[in-house]
């Protein structure tokens, strides 16, 4: 089994309903949806539809002391983190993949993702030399550092938000522009982030399933995030 720390809208967010319906999936009942009347929609979101809808804050990672005490350290490694407003969206091309992503970047995201990525490290269980060498394939120097450290080369000062919405296309232009329309109106609308999600992946190609939202602020450990930096400091 594999876990994640995500982002996912709220259950009552309609960017969630929009999102798992446009993937195909929700992850939290475990129930296919019927997406949108878009020519190819399925078969170009195959990959994102068995992560789910979503935006990863700390990645999948097999777990050295399982998924109950994850949960414990999710929530205490978040506890004194206040909810916060999302910045806007908009549905970009990365790296031939659509997907949603910020308008401007938020330095409290970042430190949420940074502080799970490094407080959360000890649940790791190292990848094998195969996976690693499968993950450092179009990484730089630095990037391969922190795959090296952190299992994925996308963390911290190389993480960007995005919540995927197909696959690599070398011609999505078309669907791009189906997503602008069929996002609009949940993009539009303002909204909090209150807490991350939990994926967990049973077993190897098994879709993700979200198994827990933990809400900022139900440990017992003091966070506090300073406004101006990227990173989140703790008091007792």
């Amino acid at each position: 089994m594999r876990a994640a720390i995500y982002y996912a809208p709220a259950l009552t967010d309609p960017l969630w309903a929009a999102g798992t319906c446009w993937l195909g999936r929700d992850p939290e009942r475990g129930v296919a949806l019927v997406q949108p009347d878009v020519a190819g929609i399925a078969a170009a979101t195959a990959a994102p539809r068995r992560y789910g809808f979503h935006a990863t804050i700390k990645p999948p990672m097999r777990l050295a002391f399982g998924l109950d005490a994850l949960m414990a350290d999710v929530r205490e490694l978040l506890a004194g983190v206040a909810p916060f407003e999302m910045p806007g969206l908009r549905v970009s091309r990365i790296d031939g993949f659509i997907a949603l992503t910020e308008i401007e970047r938020s330095a409290a995201l970042q430190a949420v993702a940074d502080l799970c990525v490094t407080g959360l490290e000890r649940h790791r269980v190292a990848e094998s030399a195969t996976e690693m060498a499968r993950r450092a394939g179009r990484l730089d120097e630095h990037g391969r550092g922190l795959l090296a450290r952190y299992g994925y080369g996308h963390v911290l000062d190389r993480w960007q938000f995005h919540m995927t919405l197909s696959e690599r296309m070398a011609d999505g232009d078309a669907l791009e522009a189906a997503a602008r329309g069929y996002f609009a109106a949940a993009l539009g609308m303002a909204r909090r982030v209150e807490g991350v999600a939990v994926f967990v992946e049973d077993k190897p190609g098994a879709a993700f399933r979200l198994v827990g939202r933990v809400g900022f602020g139900e440990g017992k450990k003091k966070v506090t995030a300073h406004p101006q930096s990227d990173w989140l400091s703790s008091s007792t």
